[in-house]
């Protein structure tokens, strides 16, 4: 027999017939893996409470302690390992039975050693990527708060993670991606991680305000330096001193104020309009834009020195529709924000009011979906909200439930809406048979079942 590495994979054979536990160890040490054995269910229990197992391979017929009666208990041991049911030939209710008490899969006796060794790998596969995304999810958070950032697709842990490591630097980031998606938000979680989270966090909408008034606000002006200034003020660069300096809508920056706004990031220091003095300011910039900024260098519009003075770090904040596993999440916080707000107590969204949400585009993003969501909390009479609570272009999303197909422009998460609904068609809902067809196990099905809201079986 091959001996397994130091780093192998552990897999427990739990079975009462010691020459099926003596191939299936010869055939996994082959394989790679380091491998126990256990005669029945207490011995199952005794080696799962002392040694870290990986996977465990047990049958569901044995004297003393048959694998039915030892799942749930091991299941609570090793809450990570996935557990592979054997059983019988024909004995489907056993494995039914397995499965509805949190076995990740079944393989039918006499044992296929192919099947055996693709299953095992698929499923230590599944196991690890999900304990990583655990992981990644868990580092983030001991050291950050970014409850404001819902949602765990993988667009959002690759934002997150990337924010782990810009937000501690001093480096001057470009936030960009379409309105309402939470460019602002990002903006706060980059400046509260800062070594400048103690100092101010200053924000100008630049396109909130007219170019003789943008240069004013953010530079400060003397008495008598325009129409109107009757007094000297002092500019947001001076107020974020020390802190953060957030620039939105940087796009609609006039040619003349860009170049005052370069000065100030290059040399870091300005001058007030109407002054013949220079003044220092410590700041870090955050700017943010749903233009095409590399595009309005080409086209004139954008100087090329400030873009690159910017664009340190670019930051692309994933649209909603690239998102959709994270819709129904949002939507669940947003409900208990505006039940607070209201005086409502709105119970959740109805399966069919969760199906049009991800049947929805969104390209107002997040913005539009907390709209939506106030709305439907207004209307909805309770305790759930229904379709016919939701804004009308909800409303008339398509029913995932009508003839569809896989189309340009479809997020990955209702495409693979779309590929289960078509796939338990297939199998007449069968999901044991569906989850196969689907390379993954019937667990992970049943819970993209959930996910997606879809009708439960018969």
């Amino acid at each position: 027999m091959k001996a397994a590495q130091p780093s192998a994979q552990t897999i427990l054979v739990v079975d009462d017939e010691r020459a099926h536990r003596l191939m299936l160890r010869a055939h996994l040490e082959d394989a790679g893996f380091k491998v126990l054995e256990a005669g029945d269910g207490e011995q199952a229990l005794k080696l799962a409470a002392e040694e870290p197992l990986d996977l465990v391979l047990m049958d569901v017929v044995m004297p003393r302690q048959d694998g039915t009666s030892t799942l749930p208990r091991l299941k609570a041991l090793l809450p990570e390992a996935p557990v592979l049911m054997m059983t019988a030939y024909g004995s489907i209710e056993s494995a039914v039975a397995a499965l509805k008490a949190g076995a990740e899969d079944y393989l039918p006796k006499p044992l296929d050693v192919e099947e055996v060794l693709i299953k095992v790998q698929r499923h230590l596969k599944a196991a690890g990527l999900a304990r990583r995304v655990r992981d990644q999810a868990e580092r983030l958070a001991e050291r950050f708060d970014f409850s404001a950032l819902v949602g765990q697709s993988p667009p959002m842990l690759r934002l997150k993670e990337t924010l782990a490591v810009v937000a501690p630097s001093e480096a001057t980031v470009l936030i960009t991606g379409e309105s309402g998606t939470g460019k602002e938000v990002v903006a706060q979680i980059i400046h509260q991680n800062s070594r400048r989270k103690d100092g101010p966090l200053v924000k100008v909408n630049c396109a909130a305000l007219p170019e003789t008034l943008l240069e004013a606000e953010l530079f400060g002006h003397e008495k008598g330096a325009f129409t109107g200034a009757v007094a000297r003020r002092e500019g947001r660069l001076k107020a974020a001193d020390h802190g953060t300096l957030f620039l939105d809508e940087i796009g609609e920056m006039s040619p003349a104020t860009q170049a005052k706004m370069l000065r100030a990031l290059q040399e870091g220091e300005y001058t007030p309009l109407g002054s013949n003095h220079t003044y220092k300011a410590d700041v870090r910039v955050l700017a943010a834009t749903n233009r095409d900024l590399a595009q309005a260098v080409k086209d004139g519009a954008f100087r090329e020195d400030l873009y690159y003075r910017l664009n340190v770090v670019n930051l692309e904040m994933p649209t909603l529709r690239a998102r959709g596993e994270d819709v129904v999440a949002l939507a669940e916080q947003f409900l208990v924000r505006f039940n607070h707000k209201n005086g409502r107590d709105l119970k959740g969204f109805s399966p069919a009011a969760r199906a049009r949400l991800l049947a929805y585009a969104w390209p107002g993003n997040v913005r539009e979906l907390i709209n939506a969501v106030e709305r439907a909390v207004i209307m909805a009479p309770g305790p759930l909200i229904e379709p016919t609570d939701l804004p009308l272009a909800l409303q008339e999303a398509p029913d995932h439930q009508e003839e569809a197909h896989l189309r340009a422009g479809m997020s990955l998460s209702q495409a693979e809406r779309l590929l289960i609904v078509k796939t338990l068609e297939a199998t007449g809902g069968n999901r044991t048979q569906a989850a196969e067809l689907l390379g993954i196990t019937r667990k992970t099905l049943q819970n993209k079942i959930k996910e997606y809201g879809l009708p439960p079986a018969e």
